[in-house]
């Protein structure tokens, strides 16, 4: 990819939050939509989550398989402890996962420092399990958010409550299979909570502007006093945003592996929820709608690993980014890197897949609310400022019947060549011919201008 297109990527705009509120009075109230607090987030629709440590050498998944121990990973709980003492990715360069980021159109990044096994991909000063006591050498972290700084992308980090190596978090004479929940009624606990408060103040105030706190904490989540860090968050950076997975809700929920089949709304728990509920039947208005983020692999797995063959095709995962955008939610995708710091080819490849479609398609991903159409069958829809976008999963033949359209449309254009196409409106909905329309792309989408 040129230069150039990399800079037309990355600084799409696409109009003000209240422009695109404002030409849906019948779809949606202006209220939460437009909150400015997490006004960035809603708008950037797609980023990279990054999960990465020295577990990328066994080809084995983060932290599970000492915590369920299992044949697939055919690794013991001493050998993956010992896996730091070779971690060395001489060839890490942060600008390689920003390139690849920009180059699928991704717009931000949240980057794993701390997994469940407690291993820190950042020089934290509370333990000697951490990337620079490697053969490396250097904080991971650090590299990233000064490169991220240096190139504009906002960065976010994971943090795992879990700690399977502090001693306060658990009896570690034990196997972590045996206590991985943690053990809050020792009283070691408090020791740990203050461990965790003494690196979040490090991440905090140590690598810059940090957009996200993405905690993962499992089971019993109210064992970490989640109030107590959401305080702390707000005081070091108060336009933090926090994830749902400390015991309270924080900005947004994140339903993982999944996508809801309808815009989940603030009364729906949605964290780890079955993905066959149905959150809203229709369209909520904007005082219901819950901020949300789904997170999802590209395999199977999270972290690298060179046996997990079982792809998702770029087409797939195209079709993924404008279901959730079409809820209204965010789409974090997974990439898990090589030992050596290089991410594989397979995963580049979709990435810039998925890049090529939104250079073509993007303004009806970026900066768009949930569509005015939910529940029918072949198309999804999205928002944005002055049009409503029509995604063409499975288009009829002939002509496609958009119902209950009360907005008047001034024209319908074809969004990858802006070829305009032919269409009637009555009061009730929108019929628009699309028997001639040429396949542009992997999924096509038709632009409907609102008056």
């Amino acid at each position: 990819m040129s230069a150039q297109t990399a800079s037309r990527r990355h600084f799409l705009k696409l109009g003000s939050a209240a422009g695109v509120l404002s030409m849906l009075p019948r779809f949606a109230v202006a209220n939460d939509l437009d909150n400015p607090h997490t006004a960035w987030f809603r708008k950037a629709k797609f980023g990279m989550f990054i999960h990465w440590g020295p577990y990328s050498l066994a080809s084995v998944e983060a932290s599970w398989p000492i915590m369920r121990p299992s044949g697939k990973w055919n690794i013991s709980e001493a050998e993956y402890r010992s896996l730091w003492k070779r971690f060395n990715p001489t060839k890490y360069d942060p600008d390689h996962f920003i390139d690849l980021a920009r180059s699928a159109g991704q717009q931000y990044m949240v980057f794993t420092t701390k997994h469940h096994d407690g291993f820190c991909m950042f020089d934290s000063d509370y333990t000697d399990y951490k990337i620079t006591k490697t053969p490396y050498g250097k904080d991971i972290v650090g590299m990233l958010a000064d490169a991220c700084k240096r190139r504009e992308m906002p960065l976010g980090f994971y943090y795992s409550p879990p700690d399977l190596t502090h001693p306060g978090f658990r009896d570690t004479s034990k196997l972590a299979k045996e206590n991985w929940n943690g053990e809050p009624n020792r009283p070691e606990w408090s020791s740990y909570l203050n461990y965790m408060e003494l690196q979040l103040t490090e991440l905090l105030t140590r690598y810059g502007d940090c957009k996200i706190i993405w905690f993962d904490g499992l089971n019993h989540q109210q064992k970490y006093d989640g109030q107590r860090f959401l305080r702390l968050i707000h005081t070091l950076q108060p336009k933090t945003l926090v994830n749902d997975r400390i015991g309270v809700r924080g900005d947004f929920v994140t339903p993982e592996q999944f996508i809801p089949k309808a815009i989940p709304t603030k009364d729906v728990e949605v964290r780890g929820a079955d993905p066959s509920i149905a959150f809203h039947q229709g369209v909520p208005q904007a005082s219901e709608f819950q901020l949300w983020e789904t997170c999802m692999t590209i395999n199977k797995t999270w972290a690298y690993n060179a046996n997990d063959r079982d792809f998702k095709s770029t087409q797939e995962l195209i079709r993924a980014l404008i279901e959730v955008a079409s809820r209204g939610g965010n789409f974090l995708l997974n990439i898990g890197p090589q030992p050596d710091g290089l991410v594989q080819p397979e995963f580049q490849e979709r990435l810039r897949g998925i890049g090529d479609w939104l250079e073509i398609n993007g303004e009806s991903i970026f900066d768009t609310i949930y569509g005015p159409i939910q529940n029918v069958a072949g198309i999804r829809t999205t928002s944005g400022r002055d049009h409503v976008y029509v995604h063409l999963f499975d288009p009829p033949n002939g002509s496609l019947v958009l119902p209950d359209f009360a907005r008047k449309v001034a024209s319908v254009r074809l969004l990858a060549t802006s070829q305009l196409v032919r269409f009637s409106q009555t009061e009730q909905e929108v019929t628009i011919q699309i028997v001639d329309l040429p396949r542009t792309s992997s999924v096509n989408v038709l632009a409907l201008r609102l008056i």
